[in-house]
């Protein structure tokens, strides 16, 4: 039967839940490397990703693994080495990862385990630069908790695209970043609309089994 309002329920649980890191990768979370590469970017965004998203962001990973929920990745990566596959934004933009390169690589202290699924783009919106629709169908996926740089760009075509498919989404807010606090409050704002907001305290709460302490 189809969904109604009053039937969506956000809770992140094994089987029917997944977490989406997104472009958390040394191009833009290292900052030696990201200016060496031409990415540059706000001091705000610095401290955010250092003081706030990485911590977050690893917190969220490992429980998620611990409770049996996907972690699935995307970083902004080209398909080949000149970047002739990217999209014409960013061919136009002249922004290129190039296939195999250090800056696409997921950052270490979050890398993924096993078989987790990583899947490059080229585009800012995973829903149109990847087929991440049909793997989550087939993984029985309905929810999705959604995270990683910049807020206002890949993150919340991200999430905007997965609420008009059907899934229901969590935007985890002090697991995001981008250039200014007030772009920051803008994309949080207008997301509302689209996703449940959440901070990572409450999932890794709702993610914990009942009766299970916190670390």
């Amino acid at each position: 039967m189809p969904k109604t309002a009053e039937a969506c329920d956000f809770t992140l649980t094994a089987g029917n839940s997944a977490l989406l890191v997104v472009d958390l990768q040394r191009g833009f979370c290292e900052r030696p490397l990201a200016e060496k590469l031409g990415f540059s970017a706000s001091q705000h965004y610095w401290d955010r990703v250092d003081g706030a998203v990485l911590p977050n962001a690893a917190r969220l990973i490992d429980q998620a693994r611990k409770a049996g929920v996907e972690v699935i990745y995307t970083v902004i990566e080209a398909l080949t080495l000149d970047g002739r596959d990217r999209s014409l934004d960013h061919k136009r933009c002249d922004f290129l990862v190039p296939k195999g390169s250090e800056g696409g690589r997921v950052m270490p202290a979050l890398a993924p385990q096993g078989d987790e699924i990583l899947l490059p783009k080229s585009a800012s919106g995973i829903f149109n630069a990847t087929n991440i629709e049909y793997l989550l169908r087939n993984l029985g996926v309905e929810r999705l908790a959604i995270f990683g740089v910049y807020t206002n760009q890949c993150v919340e075509s991200a999430v905007r695209d997965a609420a008009d498919r059907g899934f229901l989404v969590t935007l985890v807010a002090d697991a995001c970043a981008t250039k200014t606090p007030e772009q920051e409050a803008a994309s949080l704002a207008v997301m509302q609309g689209y996703a449940r907001i959440a901070e990572t305290a409450a999932l890794l709460d709702e993610m914990r089994p009942r009766g299970a302490s916190a670390a």
